[in-house]
């Protein structure tokens, strides 16, 4: 897997996507279904590589409607995030390259009221000051079930690469191609705390 900080100069302001400032101005809460239509088109659109219909994406939202969230500013749609919450097997899955990430398997994912295992970043897609809300998507992402659940992306763009980057994101060695990581804070608190007892195991290494 090649390592793409090498590739280019680290950024020059980095930001910690926890402690990223929430914003007054941009309203971030879940998709309601009216609005998914609108939000597969932005994605596919917006998102390079990203090819999905919205009857595939309904039934995402179906499963979990708090896995999509749309940047709202005085009622104009002017973005989304779409997450996967991963079980333990789809986090596993994630980390040997074991699973479809266009159509993930249901069985991979955690259900509503089960904790999050990991977390990846599925898709965004945004205009203007959709960005804004990044602080915003944190605090959802502090609720109980997904607080210790790390996140995971492919960016799939330059631009996309340097969000992941501007928001602590990092290479992390998988065998999914390019896969980023952004450890949450307590995350890296614990994993310096205690001893490494096993070496060269991908499921050792989310943490």
């Amino acid at each position: 897997m090649r390592d793409p900080v090498k590739e280019r100069p680290p950024l020059a302001a980095k930001r910690d996507f926890d402690l990223l400032p929430r914003s007054v101005e941009i309203d971030v809460r879940p998709a309601r279904r009216p609005e998914l239509s609108a939000i597969a088109e932005m994605g596919n659109r917006m998102v390079p590589g990203v090819h999905i219909a919205e009857p595939d994406l309904e039934r995402y939202f179906a499963f979990d409607p708090g896995s999509i969230l749309t940047f709202n500013r005085q009622s104009k749609l002017l973005g989304a995030v779409a997450f996967l919450y991963l079980n333990r097997r789809g986090h596993d899955a994630l980390m040997h390259a074991e699973m479809n990430l266009t159509h993930p398997d249901f069985s991979l994912l955690a259900g509503r009221s089960d904790e999050a295992s990991a977390i990846y970043v599925w898709a965004i897609a945004g205009r203007g000051k959709a960005m804004a809300g990044l602080g915003n998507v944190s605090k959802h992402l502090c609720q109980t079930r997904l607080a210790a659940a790390d996140l995971y992306a492919q960016p799939s763009s330059e631009d996309g690469r340097n969000l992941m980057i501007a928001i602590g994101f990092e290479p992390v060695p998988s065998l999914q191609r390019e896969l980023w990581r952004y450890q949450r804070p307590w995350n890296r608190i614990s994993a310096n705390a205690r001893p490494v007892t096993s070496a060269g195991s991908f499921a050792d290494a989310r943490h």
